[in-house]
């Protein structure tokens, strides 16, 4: 048996056997329009820099903010591990000194009435965790 071959320019499925013209994703007649490739080199190059430098202002945010919890960290173990005879209380301002031998004690007095060498003032807040105060803001506070 011979198969009838269909012209070419009819767009004919031979396992289906239907005409299907209209499924394709191109034009399948010479009097269609000519298919152009659009250039979006240009659009790809801005907002691959855009979105590079968004995500590069996040990455430097969050680096910021990892920074600051290291050295909340830091602050608080080194308070933690301080010496001191008391049982500090939530919301007050303690200050952190060193003795003779280079040892950090915790205190109540402030460092303006003594002359030990001060490290910093810190405050316990409610979650359980030291936050150094800063000098501006204990003057503030009286």
């Amino acid at each position: 048996m011979s198969k009838e071959k269909k012209p070419d320019q009819i767009v004919f499925n031979e396992d289906t056997q239907h005409y299907d013209a209209y499924l394709k994703p191109y034009a399948t007649n010479v009097g269609a329009p000519a298919i152009q490739v659009t250039d979006n080199s240009t659009w790809k190059t801005r907002n691959i820099n855009k979105a590079n430098k968004q995500i590069k202002a996040k990455y430097l945010e969050l680096k910021a903010e990892y920074e600051k919890m290291m050295k909340e960290l830091e602050y608080n173990t080194l308070v933690y591990n301080a010496r001191y005879t008391f049982e500090p209380i939530i919301g007050e301002t303690y200050h952190l000194y060193r003795d003779k031998n280079e040892e950090p004690f915790l205190s109540i007095i402030a460092p303006s009435h003594c002359n030990f060498d001060h490290i910093g003032s810190f405050l316990l807040n409610s979650e359980l965790i030291w936050k150094r105060v800063e000098e501006e803001e204990r003057t503030h506070k009286k």
